[in-house]
């Protein structure tokens, strides 16, 4: 078993159920705001349709982000492979397990926890051009590189 590919791949499901998600709530907004033009009228009609576009709007937003995320993974590839701290890479460290891709929150792989964190996040920013062996400051705790692969 691969675990960064297992983290890539996880990492993937979890932008396209987002994604997923989203867009279902981009269309029942949608369609809520075709049934109220057909249902009402008056100031009641325009104030729900306002609010339904608005939902729409912010939607949308979501989704352009999450396209986002989506295009951050296309950047780098689960064989990516290096001893310093970069984007794809699987960092182990005496306070926690990181995957540097998007910010995906917890994540299991190997039967391990592995934190996929964007590189821009604090401690993405900190793992960066780190090395196994390197120690990092983070919270007022020092944190021990074990492990990058």
């Amino acid at each position: 078993m691969n675990i960064k590919s297992d983290l890539y791949q996880l990492c993937h499901e979890f932008v396209d159920d987002r994604i997923a998600t989203i867009k279902a709530a981009i269309d029942d907004a949608q369609a809520s705001a075709n049934n109220e033009t057909k249902s009402t009228a008056g100031d009641k009609h325009d104030t729900s349709r306002a609010m339904m576009q608005l939902e729409v709007e912010q939607k949308s937003k979501q989704l352009s982000e999450t396209l986002k995320l989506k295009e951050t993974l296309g950047k780098f590839s689960d064989q990516n492979t290096s001893a310093i701290v970069g984007l794809g890479s699987v960092v182990e460290t005496s306070a926690a397990n990181y995957y540097i891709s998007i910010s995906a929150g917890k994540l299991n792989a190997g039967g391990s926890d592995y934190f996929a964190v964007s590189g821009a996040s604090p401690i993405g920013q900190l793992l960066l051009g780190k090395k196994a062996g390197d120690i990092a400051q983070f919270n007022g705790k020092k944190i021990e590189i074990s492990a990058v692969y």
